[in-house]
């Protein structure tokens, strides 16, 4: 990645780029944008990119909700981040580059994600604390077939007929994470028809959030190119496994250096900290990390999709889990994994969010309750109450609740913000209460 005007307008030159794409993700976690030409990049860099202030106040369906104050007027500009440049393996002749959002006065938009995130790396480094982190995605790889999409194998779980039948999808999709700096590190089948996962290298916060609108767009503009349809949708198919977007991440100091969940035999002292405030914030934390209708369609027990708020060692039916270390790696391996997070989120905005739980809990020095080794799902109530283990929002609605009464996500994200994030999320609650699932499964496929 470039990191000036001009290395960028060099590359620009070297790979003959003939536009640049200025992109965002909104409110309802949807990658949008505007290009411009590359050669009046320049220009566009020193004087930003116009966008109507109602764009982010549009829902999934492309429905503008002027409730929030927001509609055809009132503007801001898309100012770009140099340092997130890159040329498009998929896309020819195609740059992008991630933008933050200004006032026209230069003063940073309250409802931009990235700027909400900004704020919570400063929080952290006014603890001398840094973040480290990496969404986790599993995808849904399909074909169209005579009008109906359909999972392009039926493999079974890590087996290699999966491998196999997606190998050159998955190898030119890791060649084009690569070629924009994302270090893969891992890829294997899922259990479900057609889906698979894999797994990028960890980096400090923004850029973490960063790389994931990067593997979005990566993913579904390869799998484009191979005649395929890539979907992060939680649930895409009712009868198949959802897919989860899992969130891995490690607290360090200030200089990257040390691991400070990292303990002998376990989780720090601090860590044990970030974990419960973690589990105290999460059933509001859900509207932002699991944050469309479709998500609690994944959610269930049973499903290894943490529908239980609690957490443990190695334990995949937590919301929690504290992942076993590798070999030789201990301290740099030492990480907790949210699981009820899912690719429908706008990955600035969750991220900003559970670090703003986590270290909640380490400012007040939460403790956790026990973990758990057990699946709470296979547990009588009387046995979920006595371990303190309650169950997730059921719903969008029920999680949206949650966040309007919760004082901390509210400061979080700002009265403007939450205000808008909680009148588009409950359009879209309603929007789809009045059509049939498959309206429901269709869109959400379609946009994630």
């Amino acid at each position: 990645m470039a990191s000036s005007l001009p290395e960028i307008l060099e590359i620009i030159d070297t790979w003959s780029v003939r536009v640049v794409r200025f992109l965002y993700c909104d409110t309802s976690g949807i990658v949008r944008g505007k290009a411009t030409a590359a050669g009046r990049l320049k220009s566009r860099v020193e004087g930003g990119i116009g966008l109507v202030k109602g764009m982010m106040a549009m829902n999934l369906l492309d429905q503008m909700q002027t409730a929030t104050g927001f509609g055809a007027t009132g503007e801001v500009r898309l100012v770009p981040d140099l340092s997130t440049f890159v040329v498009l393996p998929y896309a020819p002749q195609a740059a992008a580059i991630l933008c933050d959002m200004q006032e026209l006065d230069r003063t940073p938009w309250k409802l931009c994600p990235r700027n909400v995130l900004k704020r919570q790396i400063e929080q952290a480094r006014r603890l001398g604390l840094s973040i480290e982190a990496s969404f986790e995605p599993e995808f849904t790889l399909s074909v169209e077939e005579e009008g109906a999409i359909r999972p392009i194998d039926r493999s079974l779980c890590f087996s290699t007929d999966g491998m196999n039948r997606a190998a050159r999808f998955a190898n030119n999709f890791m060649d084009a994470l690569e070629r924009q700096g994302i270090p893969v590190e891992q890829y294997y089948p899922e259990l479900g028809h057609g889906q698979h996962e894999l797994s990028i290298g960890h980096a400090p916060a923004l850029a973490a959030a960063d790389h994931h609108i990067w593997y979005r767009e990566t993913l579904r503009g390869v799998a484009f190119n191979e005649g395929l349809e890539a979907s992060l949708t939680p649930k895409p198919f009712l009868d198949q496994p959802g897919n989860g977007c899992h969130l891995h991440l490690s607290l360090w100091d200030s200089a990257s250096r040390q691991n400070l969940f990292a303990a002998p035999g376990g989780l720090s002292e601090l860590g044990l900290h970030f974990v419960a405030g973690i589990l105290e914030h999460l059933p509001a934390l859900v509207a932002l990390t699991c944050p469309s209708v479709n998500s609690y369609r994944r959610i269930q027990p049973g499903s290894w999709s943490a529908a239980y708020i609690c957490w443990g060692y190695e334990n995949r039916e937590a919301a929690v889990r504290v992942p076993s270390t590798y070999w030789g790696q201990e301290e740099a391996s030492t990480n907790l994994e949210i699981k009820c997070v899912d690719s429908s989120c706008n990955p600035y905005l969750a991220l900003a969010a559970v670090m703003a739980a986590g270290l909640d809990g380490v400012r007040r020095k939460l403790a956790p309750p026990a973990p758990v080794d057990a699946d709470p799902g296979s547990m009588t109530p009387d046995k979920l109450s006595e371990k303190a283990i309650r169950r997730l929002p059921l719903t969008l609605k029920d999680a949206l609740e949650e966040l309007k009464r919760s004082s901390l996500l509210q400061d979080v994200l700002g009265e403007e913000l939450l205000n808008t994030f909680f009148l588009v999320k409950l359009s879209e609650v309603r929007a789809f209460a009045e059509k049939d699932i498959e309206f429901e499964l269709v869109h959400h496929r379609n946009k994630f």
